[in-house]
This record gives structure tokens, C-alpha cells and sequence, in this order.
């Protein structure tokens, strides 16, 4: 089962809305295994999870409770050694009109 985590609108179900909190996929859909991998990591139009796989499991209360599993790691994720600020060639500002060099 998956809990959405940011609301977002799915593409891919007649713009379908989901807020946070909300089950996904809704009752009647079903998404392939591919689609559950791309909502739940960034590797979607806005590059942020979207949802997250969850676990019902129950207490020793005998209450049911909602547990988030483990993200999926290595899926378009960032690199694990991102390239410094400092380190990182800024592009030169130009200032003024641009010239005309044609003659």
C-alpha cells in the first residue's frame, strides 16, 4: 500500500488529484510497478517523492497502525558526492547591451 506525501495531480489518471494523507493508487486504478517507482522517487516531473510505501501492521493494543517502509535507494537519486558551491564554475555575468561586432 502507498500514502501520498505531497499533493500532486496524476498525468496518467484524467488528472486525478491526490492530497497528502490520501491512499494511492485510488479505488479501481492499478499502476504498473514502474509507475509506483517513479511516484516514489524523484525521478518524476517534480522531482521530490510524491508517495510512500507503507505497512499496516497491529499493535500489542490490538489497534492497526500505518508504518513507512524504507525509500528506494539507487532509483535516479542524486549522486552521493554532489559537486561543492565552491568548487562549481559560475558562469561569467554580462553586463550592458550586447555588442554588434558585424561590420
Amino acid at each position: 500500500m502507498y500514502k501520498v506525501i505531497k499533493y500532486f495531480t496524476d498525468l496518467q489518471d484524467n488528472n486525478h488529484a491526490y492530497k497528502v494523507g490520501d491512499v494511492f493508487p485510488h479505488d479501481g486504478m492499478k499502476v504498473s510497478e514502474m509507475r509506483l517507482k517513479e511516484l516514489s522517487t524523484d525521478a518524476n516531473r517534480r522531482h521530490v517523492p510524491l508517495i510512500e510505501k507503507v505497512e499496516i501492521v497491529e499493535n500489542e493494543a490490538g489497534e492497526t497502525e500505518v508504518k513507512a517502509k524504507e525509500p528506494v535507494e539507487g532509483f535516479m537519486n542524486p549522486p552521493e558526492n554532489p559537486i561543492e558551491e565552491e568548487d562549481a564554475e559560475k558562469p561569467k555575468k554580462r553586463r550592458g547591451r550586447p555588442r554588434n561586432d558585424a561590420e
